[in-house]
């Protein structure tokens, strides 16, 4: 019986080695790698692979690769480096919008203590704190519909200083902008404005009424043309599906946003919106990482920032979220409390990242650790000493109190 022969491969060219960063992966997840090495965008058809398809689970990226193909996206254009951000609230409550996932709306029974717009010196004293904090950039947030001109005098008065004292970048989050508005502020040394798209155009009317999606995107279509960055991003949990959250992340694309901030809903009790689910289902840690997954791979080179709830929704997986993500805040959020900044550094420093020692003149403690001298063993939260335990065998009445249907425990 002959036999075929076998096929002559030796005028065949070998394939070419793979970069260690794709070696391993599946043809997609690897598509996906050279494409964000290249600062490309995976496009939408792959977004629903990326956060997981309930209905084809075959179609799902399994967790661990898709981790490790954002993380190598993300060190290609940032290292292993973590910039910290502290956020202030100049400005709490009384706002006439009616977002129903936040607790300063007119809607919201949340028992929040509005205050008016800090003072000048007010400012100030925070950003030396945030400096001490570690803080990469200082964010600076006003409650209302939009700021007046009396508001930006006042705002861009504390830019300068906060640039002039402390050398610090700046971020400044205040409603609805023109660009004559943005303008002030970007003379005034303003780094970035931030305004969240938060969902997709969809979705948008579901979360709120007083204002538009369009008037979202026209207020940072006018930063951009002040020539200040722009930071825009998205909360994740307020009721909307997968595809809203797809769309979001390539809207977000589309405007080359330099910050990208995931915040994961965080149900403050009196908000329209308190309730975090996503197509009806819980909002869990898995699901949180692959939306910041998904806004790696779709804009490679921008700073991706995990915001409010990440203690609450990620809980023990907060350190896989530094493979996808660059950047997070520390000393909470607007109207919720956070990691403090030592707990943070640690977590940063363990993952095996570094921190930009940006803060000249952090304390002796969080300088140490953001060095990475972290002195060996480290105490469980708020321990001043380890406990030791004194470990002893149980006395026969102890071993009475055990039993079972008046059989000692001992003895079964």
């Amino acid at each position: 019986m002959s036999q075929t022969p076998a096929a002559d491969t030796s005028a065949r060219p070998p394939s070419p080695p793979q970069p260690p960063s794709i070696a391993g992966l599946s043809n997609r997840l690897a598509s996906f790698v050279e494409a964000g090495l290249a600062g490309r965008s995976i496009d939408a058809a792959h977004a629903r692979a990326v956060l997981g398809s309930p209905g084809s689970p075959q179609e799902t990226i399994p967790l661990l690769p898709l981790l490790h193909a954002a993380g190598e996206v993300r060190r290609r254009w940032f290292g292993r480096s973590v910039r910290v951000h502290v956020l202030n609230n100049v400005q709490n409550g009384a706002c006439p919008e009616d977002c129903g996932y936040c607790g300063q709306a007119r809607t919201s029974k949340a028992p929040i203590q509005p205050y008016k717009l800090k003072t000048k010196e007010e400012i100030i004293a925070e950003a030396e704190g945030a400096k001490k904090s570690g803080a990469f950039r200082y964010c600076m947030v006003l409650s209302g519909r939009g700021p007046s001109d009396a508001d930006i005098d006042h705002m861009a008065e504390c830019i300068r200083e906060v640039k002039r004292r402390f050398g610090l970048r700046t971020c400044l989050s205040a409603g609805l902008l023109d660009e004559a508005k943005a303008q002030r502020l970007r003379d005034a040394g303003l780094d970035r404005f931030n305004h969240n798209l938060n969902t997709s155009r969809r979705w948008y009317p579901q979360i709120c009424t007083t204002h538009t999606y369009d008037d979202r995107v026209e207020t940072l279509k006018a930063a951009r043309a002040s020539g200040v960055e722009l930071c825009s991003g998205l909360i994740v949990g307020m009721g909307e599906s997968l595809d809203d959250i797809a769309d979001v992340a390539q809207s977000l694309a589309g405007l080359e946003a330099e910050s990208i901030p995931v915040n994961f809903l965080v149900p403050i009790p009196g908000n329209e919106v308190a309730s975090p689910s996503v197509e009806g289902g819980p909002l869990t840690p898995e699901l949180c990482l692959r939306v910041l997954c998904l806004m790696r791979l779709v804009n490679p080179k921008a700073e991706v920032r995990v915001a409010a709830g990440r203690e609450g929704h990620l809980r023990s997986m907060q350190a896989l979220a530094l493979a996808p993500a660059n950047s997070l805040f520390v000393d909470g959020y607007l109207l919720t409390r956070g990691s403090d900044a030592l707990a943070t550094l640690r977590m940063i420093r363990d993952a095996g990242c570094t921190i930009e020692l940006e803060g000249a003149d952090w304390p002796e403690e969080l300088r140490r650790f953001a060095s990475g001298d972290d002195g060996g063993y480290a105490l469980p939260d708020g321990a001043r000493e380890l406990d030791v335990i004194k470990p002893e065998r149980l006395s026969e009445r102890k071993l009475a109190k055990l039993s079972v249907n008046g059989k000692a425990a001992a003895d079964r």
